[in-house]
């Protein structure tokens, strides 16, 4: 095989080279393929998607596609978490070096201003949102976390969404997968047209504004009544590549969400089942997922009777059982106590 091997398939098994995407088809559809005609893609046996016939290792056997796409959702789950991650801590060193920063006298700089500045009241938040709107002349990146977004949010940022919208600038928008309910977020997008892109996860991470790769504004307090305003190259830049991932893994507005493969439960619950068996507190999965407690209760119920827990304890048992306390699984059916082989819708 020299000759052929990972400069020549720089690629992972979501982007497969045109050969390797016709050999393993072959395989998949006629159950196997002979050693022979795999040889040029060496990718494949490296990705495992080709393993030896133990029968005969003339030839060669696919992985089936399921586990191939429970491997890679497993990957985009990971990498969602580790994202997440990365970012809280980012911010709470900002958070740290910002209040270290409080305590210095600033020195003399011909600079146009600080690289991190801290907000203080709701009234200079605005203030700086509307300058940063008004330099800025060619991109609007956001996170929108929380849920349904309330028609008074909607209406504060209209006036900047729409001086944007008017001098050309593009924007993108990350919200929860509830927000697709909010009759409020649908008007504004069609308000906005075109100018506005905008893609939903299951959880985000705070509420994130890009100017331009320039200029970022964050919360600094729980109750959003301060912000901080990042200037530095090195964070914006930080910010722009998380909003970037998960950009690339969220699903857009106008899709439908995947369904579960398992008849009777939601996407939505799934989510859920997954932070329970992380070990959440019902509020926590209810704030992680921009929903009430009491909804997010509801659907625990419906959860547990759909696999036919007694309890929280064996709800968790179930769970596990159900392949539910992970990314999205393959849409095998599965069976869960109560249910006479469900099928996949």
């Amino acid at each position: 095989m020299a000759g052929h091997g990972a400069d020549e398939h720089p690629h992972g098994a979501d982007r497969l080279c045109e050969t390797g995407d016709r050999v393993y088809s072959r395989a998949v559809r006629r159950g196997r393929v002979p050693r022979r005609d795999a040889e040029p893609v060496p990718c494949l046996l490296e990705l495992a998607l080709l393993h030896p016939d133990p029968d005969d290792m003339d030839w060669l056997v696919p992985t089936s596609p399921q586990e191939v796409m429970t491997r890679l959702l497993r990957g985009m789950h990971d990498e969602v978490s580790a994202s997440q991650r990365r970012v809280g801590s980012a911010v709470a060193a900002v958070e740290w070096y910002a209040g270290l920063g409080r305590q210095v006298r600033p020195a003399a700089s011909g600079a146009e201003g600080p690289a991190i500045r801290v907000l203080d009241g709701l009234a200079r938040i605005q203030a700086a949102m509307d300058e940063a709107t008004q330099a800025c002349t060619t991109e609007v990146l956001t996170v929108q976390p929380g849920g349904i977004r309330r028609e008074a949010e909607l209406s504060e940022g209209l006036h900047r969404a729409l001086a944007l919208r008017g001098r050309g600038v593009r924007m993108r928008d990350l919200y929860t997968h509830v927000a697709r309910h909010g009759q409020g977020l649908l008007t504004y997008l069609e308000l906005m047209g075109d100018a506005v892109e905008a893609r939903t996860l299951d959880e985000v991470i705070d509420r994130l504004i890009l100017f331009d790769r320039t200029v970022a504004f964050i919360p600094a307090n729980s109750d959003r009544t301060m912000a901080l305003e990042l200037r530095h190259p090195a964070i914006v830049e930080y910010l722009v590549t998380v909003f970037e991932r998960l950009w690339r893994l969220a699903i857009p507005l106008t899709a439908p969400l995947p369904d579960t493969g398992i008849e009777g439960i939601s996407h939505r619950e799934q989510s859920i089942a997954a932070l329970l068996a992380e070990g959440h507190q019902d509020a926590v999965v209810a704030e992680r997922l921009g929903i009430s407690v009491r909804t997010c209760r509801a659907h625990i119920a419906r959860l547990s009777e759909t696999l036919g827990a007694a309890s929280r304890t064996q709800l968790g048992v179930r769970i596990a059982q159900a392949g539910l306390d992970g990314p999205q699984r393959s849409t095998t059916p599965l069976n869960v106590p109560g249910q006479e082989s469900p099928s996949v819708r």
